[in-house]
């Protein structure tokens, strides 16, 4: 859900709004043993593990700092933004927003490419000091790693060719991750409906 998050607000307290706001709970579901991923009206649930939690601390602030939305265009979105911006050494990152940016052509090709040419001129928080970050107030990190000309950058003929080889590079990506992920759905789908029935009032731990 699309939050708008004020300026002096710092990026921890950003972050717990956003977790509420979402219902990713206190934690935003770091500690969860599977993630759900819904595919349209079809849910992929898929494991939480430890290299993709690494990612998701930061994936999350990206969220506070482009605005982003969280239903499934906008997480193409930041998936092409952050390719283009730079994931760095994590390897999770890579991987999952090659196949989001991907996806993202088949759902909202003019809004993925125009999220990779702004990412192009801005920088994500991948592999800064975490706990520094969170301290920041929310225009502090904008201006530090979305600043305004990023945002008006126009696309060129680098950023075409770049695009097209992320894409291509993607589909191989995609193709992998949904003949690992699928045969895994079901295991997901129990685990989601014990979660459900943990959660439910009234429910024994």
């Amino acid at each position: 859900m699309l939050t708008t998050y004020p300026e002096a607000m710092t990026m921890r307290d950003a972050r717990k709004v956003y977790f509420e706001t979402n219902g990713f709970g206190e934690t935003g579901g770091y500690d969860e043993a599977w993630v759900d991923f819904k595919l349209g009206p079809i849910p992929m649930p898929f494991p939480n593990t430890k290299a993709r939690v690494e990612a998701v601390r930061y994936h999350d602030l990206h969220h506070l700092l482009t605005g982003y939305d969280t239903d499934i265009v906008g997480e193409l979105e930041i998936s092409a933004w952050e390719l283009a911006a730079g994931c760095k050494s994590y390897s999770a990152a890579w991987v999952l927003n090659l196949a989001g940016a991907t996806a993202g052509m088949l759902r909202a090709p003019g809004r993925v490419f125009a999220a990779f040419v702004r990412g192009r001129g801005q920088q994500t928080t991948y592999g800064e000091d975490l706990e520094t970050v969170l301290g920041m107030t929310v225009g502090e990190a904008r201006r530090r790693f979305t600043r305004a000309a990023g945002a008006a950058r126009r696309a060129t003929l680098a950023d075409v060719l770049l695009f097209a080889a992320t894409v291509a590079t993607g589909l191989v990506v995609l193709l992998i991750l949904l003949v690992v992920v699928v045969p895994l759905v079901p295991f997901g789908l129990l685990a989601h409906a014990a979660r459900q029935r943990r959660a439910a009032p009234g429910a024994t731990p």
